[in-house]
């Protein structure tokens, strides 16, 4: 879960640069299909954050 969490919180910082036209062509392309994702990019940072902690809460030491 650790490495779904980070995965989510790369795609938390692509989505929000996509959503004020820092990457050029490929955030044209990203915001295409993830329009709403583009413009709030926090909710996928949020699930980052759900994932961490269910990470956390359901390891085994």
């Amino acid at each position: 879960m650790y490495f779904v969490a980070a995965v989510l919180a790369v795609l938390s910082g692509l989505f929000y640069a996509a959503g004020h036209h820092q990457i050029g062509s490929l955030g044209t392309t990203m915001c295409q299909y993830g329009g709403f994702f583009c413009d709030a990019p926090v909710l996928v940072l949020v699930g980052a954050g759900f994932a961490a902690t269910w990470g956390m809460l359901v390891s085994v030491r």
